[in-house]
């Protein structure tokens, strides 16, 4: 079983900001495969499905972003998931806009909800996949309105790139693929 987890924040003021690129590229993973989160289960919206012979469980938490560990691990104990049966996609200002950063694990670095997740975990084994949104220019921006900030409509072509591939490796990760496999694929810039 796998479960794919998204990370943003619920309500639709947040719906296009950088906080919210894991949400997107669950969505548009799911959008691919003709599926949609529409259940409610320990605190997340949740859609299970099987693909092949795997169940699959995506998930996109709604306790708000610094509270995203609180969900996940509930998921974790209610369907009884392995640490190496999980990946976490979320947004990552240490990046530049447009790259994708997939690892097997590793710390949360500056992203509170990732922070919140290794915390309720207890443990970092588990794989991710980073959206970069840092922009080229320096930001006068405090860090916590950029996250918060809309994406400019001129970005998002460069986005869209980005959270194709992203959604593109989630669903080879909800097939099977070797993880290992999937970051020699993805990892680096989404062009």
């Amino acid at each position: 079983m796998k479960l794919i987890v998204g990370l943003g924040n619920p309500d639709k003021e947040y719906l296009n900001t950088f906080h919210n690129l894991g949400f997107m590229a669950v969505d548009k993973a799911l959008d691919s495969l003709g599926l949609e989160c529409n259940k409610s289960k320990c605190r997340a919206l949740i859609c299970e499905t099987k693909i092949g012979r795997e169940k699959v469980i995506f998930a996109k938490p709604q306790t708000y972003m610094n509270l995203s560990g609180e969900s996940v691990r509930e998921l974790i104990n209610f369907y009884k998931i392995p640490l190496e049966d999980l990946i976490v996609v979320y947004d990552d200002y240490d990046m530049p806009k447009g790259t994708l950063r997939l690892r097997e694990n590793g710390s949360a670095g500056t992203h509170n909800g990732m922070k919140n997740i290794v915390k309720e975990l207890g443990s970092e084994n588990f794989a991710r996949i980073r959206v970069g949104f840092r922009p080229q220019q320096e930001n006068k921006i405090p860090l916590l309105n950029l996250v918060l900030s809309g994406i400019k409509a001129e970005d998002k072509p460069v986005f869209e790139k980005a959270l194709t591939c992203a959604s593109e490796a989630i669903v080879e990760f909800a097939k099977g693929q070797p993880f290992q496999r999937i970051m020699q694929k993805y990892n680096g810039n989404a062009n």
